[in-house]
């Protein structure tokens, strides 16, 4: 079972601590996960995954109403994140490795199966645990992360997703990604969080200053950028050996939430996707970002309660 761990350091501790969530850590896969939970214990389970260059608090406005209508929630910071474990070499961070840490978790909390909801590269390893584990995802929510196939196909087709997806090749490179995120005080979080979004104060400057602290944790920089690296050595090898990722169905009640003024993904990546999901709702806000649940925090927190049974 989780054990509880307390945290009582202003620079990341978000108000209200203990109040809502409690901290714990879980053991999952071989390695240690820190994980905030809300709820009811006996609750239907709840996983929200952040993305890149987050941790558990990118949910932070979804998880209290989530709590307050009986779920059992659980958002864990990813490996390599923050205050979770990190271990060292890009294959730590294969997509299978991400797929089996959900696994884990939920059978951490004595469960068969969970509710899975994840933003960005969340949302990767959501779409991936929904196509190769489906018995254990009842329910997929996935805000602004392309289903695998769709992504590639339109990388090939799409001269301007491959130009949105730039940053993904520069990621590739040894030490010089590392650098950049960390160069003048992380101002790289400061131009994302602070002007990528559609609404001015979506991230107040206590948030990205949190963002800013759980980043420069000892290993957290490599171990994020490890997780494109590895998607790229993976997508690199099945295209050499099977000629693509191929089709990847998904089978379970799946919500896709898209903010159409993605800066990184082209709004095409939600169309067309009843070719592999067969239960599918797509919903696309014209006036959120690739931060949707940020720009648009009420309006994702109802698609999710209406999505969860």
């Amino acid at each position: 079972m989780p054990s509880t761990d307390a945290h009582s350091d202003p620079e990341w501790t978000v108000p209200a601590d203990g109040d809502v969530w409690s901290h714990t850590t879980v053991e999952t896969n071989g390695i240690e996960l820190h994980a905030v939970t809300a709820g009811p214990e006996d609750g239907e389970l709840v996983v929200l995954l952040h993305g890149f260059p987050e941790f558990w608090y990118a949910w932070h406005h979804q998880i209290p109403p989530l709590a307050a209508a009986g779920y059992r929630v659980v958002a864990p910071d990813m490996r390599g994140y923050n205050h979770s474990e990190k271990p060292g070499g890009v294959a730590a961070y294969d997509i299978d490795e991400l797929v089996s840490d959900v696994v884990g978790l939920v059978r951490a909390f004595g469960r068969e199966s969970a509710h899975v909801v994840g933003h960005d590269w969340g949302g990767v390893v959501a779409w991936q645990t929904a196509i190769d584990r489906p018995s254990v995802v009842d329910r997929l929510g996935v805000l602004n992360a392309p289903h695998p196939t769709a992504y590639e196909r339109l990388l090939r087709r799409s001269p301007a997703q491959l130009r949105k997806s730039w940053y993904a090749f520069y990621f590739q490179l040894p030490w010089l990604p590392e650098c950049s995120l960390a160069w003048d005080d992380y101002a790289l979080l400061d131009h994302a969080l602070g002007e990528g979004t559609v609404r001015p104060d979506a991230f107040t400057r206590a948030d990205i200053r949190r963002y800013k602290t759980a980043l420069a944790q000892p290993g957290a920089r490599t171990a994020a950028l490890n997780y494109y690296r590895a998607l790229f050595r993976r997508n690199a090898r099945r295209t050499l050996t099977q000629g693509g990722v191929g089709d990847q169905p998904v089978r379970v009640p799946t919500l896709l939430v898209w903010g159409e003024q993605d800066d990184a993904l082209d709004v095409r990546l939600s169309e067309g996707l009843e070719e592999w999901v067969s239960d599918l709702r797509v919903e696309r806000l014209p006036d959120a970002s690739h931060w949707v649940q940020f720009d648009a925090p009420d309006r994702v927190t109802d698609l999710l309660l209406d999505h969860l049974p």
